[in-house]
């Protein structure tokens, strides 16, 4: 089944084709951006340079009414860079708080692996907890709150990589990929006069999406489907090529993330294919595998991939239960 025989939930299907306008070829980046952000998730985004991260990061922003951040991460940059600083006022006599770029709806973190660990954390912090500690103060941050973050994965030289405790805190990690030859002709055709971003506009206010956001987590999941999400994740803890296992937030992950993709195909209910298409992106950075399974050439989707084609699929049932 291709993607276009798909039934998308109305205002979804708006914003998937503001970014069709902007993006060639990038329809399951676009519609696992989508899940990310109507599950409360954020998304790593980890490819080469040039093939359109930043761009699909800023058309999703400009398709929604919100506030868009971007943070340039460098070795230089500071916690305080991220989050903001309180800076005395001497005609006041007190400290006034100047709000960092975290404080958006929409925040694109650039090169997540090119500072330091303690700068990464600042992002983290915020992304884990939806608030953020600036002079032993919690700060809460707004809703929504939605982080896409980049890293190049062919640098290594002066790169921090995220640790595995790190990379648990985002629900997706995906690539994009090269375009196709056609793809890449299409994409020379419509940017030889303007670019298509300039042309788009928001089709979904801040105040609708989170009410999507609202109905995505009153999706209904039945114990049998919960009871699959379940065995798979226990397998990957069992396979002999797996060191450590997915814990048991990537099985809430998995569930918030199915959930959103049944959301999106107009769905108020959860069905064991929206499980088994999340879940290479939900599982395989939640993995550590054994040195002979790197060895042996495997990776973690890969193993997800073999996971889902031995794991029992429940039955179905009947359209009145």
């Amino acid at each position: 089944m291709t993607q276009q025989t798909f039934i998308y939930q109305p205002k979804v299907s708006d914003v998937l084709k503001n970014i069709r306008k902007v993006m060639v070829g990038k329809e399951e980046a676009a519609l696992l951006s989508v899940v990310a952000l109507l599950a409360k998730g954020h998304v790593l985004l980890e490819d080469v340079p040039g093939v359109g991260k930043t761009m699909l990061v800023k058309t999703l922003a400009k398709s929604l009414d919100c506030n868009f951040k971007r943070i340039q991460f460098t070795p230089d940059l500071l916690p305080s860079d991220v989050t903001g600083v309180s800076i005395y006022n001497p005609k006041s006599m007190e400290f006034e708080f100047r709000p960092g770029p975290i404080l958006g709806n929409i925040v694109l973190a650039d090169e997540i692996n090119r500072t330091s660990p303690k700068t990464q954390s600042a992002l983290l912090e915020g992304m884990e907890e939806t608030s953020i500690t600036v002079d032993g103060q919690t700060v809460p941050l707004g809703e929504p709150f939605f982080v896409m973050a980049t890293q190049n994965p062919i640098e290594y030289e002066g790169t921090y990589p995220l640790p595995e405790a790190q990379l648990d805190r985002f629900l997706l990690k995906m690539e994009m990929g090269y375009p196709t030859a056609k793809q890449e002709m299409e994409m020379l055709t419509r940017t030889s006069n303007s670019h298509p971003i300039d042309e788009i506009s928001a089709v979904l206010s801040r105040e609708e999406l989170v009410e999507l956001q609202q109905e995505v987590s009153n999706v209904y999941v039945d114990r049998t489907v919960n009871r699959y999400i379940i065995d798979l994740v226990t397998s990957t803890r069992e396979h002999e090529g797996v060191y450590l296992g997915v814990s048991p937030r990537g099985s809430m992950a998995l569930m918030k993330a199915a959930k959103a993709y049944a959301f999106i195909h107009d769905r108020d209910y959860v069905v064991p294919d929206d499980v088994q298409h999340m879940a290479p992106y939900v599982l395989s950075h939640r993995m550590i595998l054994t040195s002979e399974a790197r060895f042996e050439g495997k990776d973690a989707k890969s193993i997800i991939e073999d996971l889902l084609s031995s794991t029992s699929i429940p039955v179905k049932r009947n359209n009145s239960e």
